[in-house]
């Protein structure tokens, strides 16, 4: 008998909706209580050492303390041992709060960024998430866009707690922090000194990164060091001269760069952060509508014409896709044709008037999928037909890919959780600031009446989601793909 999932605080892993490597992501359902959430699994083998299990105790330790409607729940752990591999999949089982609205930075158009008010809601929404874990004497230090989920309703959900560590004691005292870790464009300079640092500085800079990226679409620099030509522009001042920093208001500017002070010791502190003016003002979104904010936390997909490839129609809207009615819109393809799109359906523990104005939910020829992504579009052509031009078009990228079969996944062969008649690709590369990403392209059949084709989703489970975008705009856009496309008219 092959091992399988064990059940996680009364939960079965249903779905396999990330990861890849050492650990999965899956979606966990509790039918008992109607519930669902995620099951982050971080796998154990005989090579794992005791150096890395202690790593994975101390992530469970730190994130069960953390309570906070910004900070995403652990509601519970399992692990199952290497003993027990004949019955169970051997792993450390984190059963997280579901992200349902999935990524924050997968809505936004990369150079653009999100419109003033949008990004004042989350940078808010961050600032007050972060008090509460420094309040528990815990620095993230892992602070970047593919960290920062969305929950149901549109609240931001922090999460990712691997590389935290705990500065403050349970006597008051405070203790500077050495081990060098994080990703390269969002490290504050202090880490590139062989030396002890601070540990709130770090994720004040963090933040600052964060605010920058929300606004402009993209990180200020590669790495803050003087091997960047941008950091060098910036240290001197000259880049204030230069889009994007043109672009900004005077108080924002006046924040990100309180935020980026190159001294630690001068650094903007947390609530000196939450007291300054652009932070003060109230919002104009916090008392809309989900459906509003939906709209504008999209509004840059929507003018660089990437919401055409996720739903190839007019959006219904919230009671027309909860009665899962007929429609007689149209969409068409590059040839012009008009056909019937596919229905819209909530999926059970998925859906919300902000779920639903996001498109997060499709239909397939298996039916109704709930479909974080917005990296997703219809194909005309049959998956097989489709997988050919995708590898050609990924090999001319310069990525690299590994095609898995329909019964096929990175994580556990025959004990697949993945639906069957999915055809899956392992994608990963390099983004513009040398950093790695991977994620999967799946191709699953539709059928709507007469037409048939590809339903095809790009989920990324490591490095920027900005970059995946623009991995994602190069695919559709592609000579070999383009006309196959069905879009908006």
């Amino acid at each position: 008998m092959s091992p399988k999932y064990p059940k996680v605080a009364g939960y079965d892993l249903v779905q396999q909706i990330g990861g890849g490597g050492f650990s999965t992501v899956f979606r966990a359902v509790n039918l008992a209580e109607s519930r669902v959430a995620a099951c982050k699994l971080i796998l154990i083998t005989a090579e794992t050492t005791d150096k890395e299990r202690k790593t994975i105790d101390k992530e469970t330790r730190i994130h069960s303390i953390l309570k906070h409607m910004y900070v995403l729940e652990l509601i519970g752990a399992v692990t199952v041992e290497w003993k027990y591999k004949d019955m169970y999949v051997p792993g450390v089982y984190m059963l997280l709060e579901l992200a349902a609205g999935g990524d924050l930075f997968d809505k936004i158009a990369p150079d653009v960024g999100v419109g003033d008010d949008v990004a004042h809601l989350y940078f808010n929404q961050l600032l007050a998430g972060m008090a509460h874990i420094h309040s528990k004497g815990i620095c993230h230090r892992d602070l970047k866009p593919e960290n920062l989920l969305l929950d149901i309703a549109g609240n931001l959900k922090i999460s990712d707690f691997g590389l935290s560590a705990v500065f403050r004691l349970t006597n008051g005292k405070t203790r500077a922090l050495s081990e060098h870790c994080g990703s390269l464009p969002y490290v504050a300079p202090e880490l590139a000194l062989d030396e002890p640092y601070a540990a709130e500085p770090i994720d004040l800079w963090g933040i600052g990164v964060i605010l920058f990226t929300l606004l402009a679409g993209n990180t200020p620099w590669d790495e803050p060091s003087k091997q960047s030509p941008e950091f060098r522009r910036y240290i001197k001042g000259d880049i204030f001269d230069e889009d994007p920093w043109v672009r900004f208001n005077e108080d924002a500017l006046s924040l990100i760069c309180s935020l980026l002070t190159i001294d630690p010791r001068k650094r903007m502190t947390l609530p000196e952060a939450m007291q300054h003016p652009w932070c003060m003002r109230t919002s104009q979104l916090a008392r809309q509508s989900p459906a509003v904010l939906a709209d504008k936390l999209t509004e840059s997909l929507r003018a660089t014409g990437d919401m055409d490839y996720v739903l190839p129609a007019e959006p219904m809207d919230v009671d027309q896709a909860d009665r899962v009615n007929d429609t007689n819109m149209d969409m068409d393809m590059d040839t012009g044709s008009a056909i019937r799109p596919p229905p819209i359906a909530p999926a059970v523990g998925h859906s919300s008037q902000f779920t639903q104005s996001l498109l997060l939910f499709s239909q397939t020829q298996s039916g109704t999928r709930y479909t974080p992504h917005l990296t997703r579009f219809y194909a005309s052509l049959l998956p097989g037909q489709l997988m050919v031009l995708v590898k050609e078009t990924v090999g001319s990228l310069g990525l690299i890919y590994r095609e898995y079969g329909a019964a096929n996944n990175e994580s556990n062969g025959s004990n697949s959780i993945t639906p069957g008649g999915t055809l899956k690709l392992r994608v990963g590369g390099e983004d513009a600031r040398k950093i790695q990403f991977k994620g999967w392209i799946e191709m699953e059949e539709f059928r709507n009446g007469e037409v048939e084709g590809t339903f095809c989703v790009l989920s990324r489970d490591k490095g920027n989601p900005l970059s995946w975008r623009q991995f994602f705009k190069a695919l559709v856009k592609s000579d070999a793909i383009y006309p196959f496309v069905l879009r908006k008219k």
